[in-house]
């Protein structure tokens, strides 16, 4: 299978490794956003029963790392894949693990395509105990007996984005029905799904690796600062305090950057005046990485830090329509 991967500034700010419940499963929290999601060519469906998983971003030994998409056999007639999706809190991201379950439920508003176009599934149905594809999204052979239909989907969005909340991450919330669906019969991956999550994992060919990804050397190369959902305590004038907050840090970051910018430009105008080298130059380079990084690192802890205090008295944090 023919898989691209779409390169992406990382925010490299320092690893977390946690334990965090989803849906009573274990899963990771890191400082690394996600990479977008890769243009791939789906291989053609097997045989009859078998259903599509898409592939997606996992991570292990510092590295996110492609888990590419397959046709996996059910563990029971009936049952539907959930992808697994990455959902962002107090400046951390968190994976979700995914599940079969006899309805699909919440996968963070993902694109993965492939009839899993952020919202349920529309690449196939069950019907009396057997599995019909949608030939507009799977590639299915003709000269296996399969049971096929033809819906024609119309795709308003076609972001490859692979991670809910945050900065430029979906802003996708579950429904009534995708909670339902998260806390319904679950389950696991099945050992097909867990043995291909191991081989891509030792296959450095799908890694990318957070030291040596391509992140920004100048606070002009990062994203916009993101910002924090609007405060929802209940209480108006708490709201209203809570707002102030948030916009003045936002206020303050956004001056801390301009500043180290103009620290930076200057001291180009100097290395250009002395025509400096190769190497000074490469030195200098290196530094304002560091510094970018580092006022980078401090920026999302001192949101994060802004938003525990803000959360309501009792609450749990939230992640991309699940609670942890």
């Amino acid at each position: 299978m023919r898989i691209r991967l779409i390169s992406s500034a990382l925010l490299v700010v320092g690893t977390l490794i946690t334990a965090t419940p989803s849906f009573a499963q274990v899963g990771i929290s890191i400082t690394i956003a996600p990479p977008e999601l890769g243009d791939y060519e789906q291989p053609m469906c097997p045989g009859d029963g078998y259903l599509w998983t898409p592939g997606y971003w996992a991570w292990a030994n510092n590295n996110y790392y492609m888990v590419p998409g397959a046709w996996v056999m059910p563990p029971e007639a009936g049952m539907l894949w959930t992808p697994g999706y990455w959902g962002w809190n107090n400046g951390a991201y968190f994976f979700n693990e995914g599940y079969w379950g006899e309805s699909v439920g919440f996968y963070g508003g993902i694109n993965y395509g492939f009839g899993y176009f952020g919202n349920g599934y529309e690449g196939g149905r069950w019907n009396n105990g057997h599995f019909f594809y949608n030939t507009t999204v799977n590639r299915v052979d003709g000269n296996i007996e399969h049971h096929v239909y033809n819906t024609r989907i119309d795709q308003r969005s076609v972001s490859r984005v692979s991670y809910n909340g945050g900065h430029g991450g979906t802003e996708a919330r579950a429904t009534s029905e995708q909670e339902a669906a998260g806390h319904g019969r679950h389950i696991a991956p099945v050992e097909a799904q867990t043995r291909a999550a191991m081989t891509a994992r030792d296959n450095p060919q799908h890694r990318v690796s957070a030291q040596a990804a391509s992140s920004p050397v100048h606070p002009r190369e990062l994203a916009p600062i993101g910002r924090p959902a609007a405060p929802n305590t209940g209480n108006s004038k708490l709201d209203g305090k809570y707002q102030k907050q948030q916009d003045r840090l936002v206020a303050q970051q956004s001056q801390e950057r301009q500043k180290l910018q103009a620290s930076q430009d200057k001291e180009h105008q100097q290395i250009a005046r002395q025509n400096a080298g190769e190497a000074r130059t490469t030195q200098v380079e290196q530094r304002h990485q560091q510094q970018t990084q580092q006022m980078q690192e401090r920026h999302t802890q001192q949101m994060g830090q802004m938003q525990a205090r803000q959360q309501p008295a009792g609450g749990g944090s939230h992640v991309g329509g699940e609670h942890h």
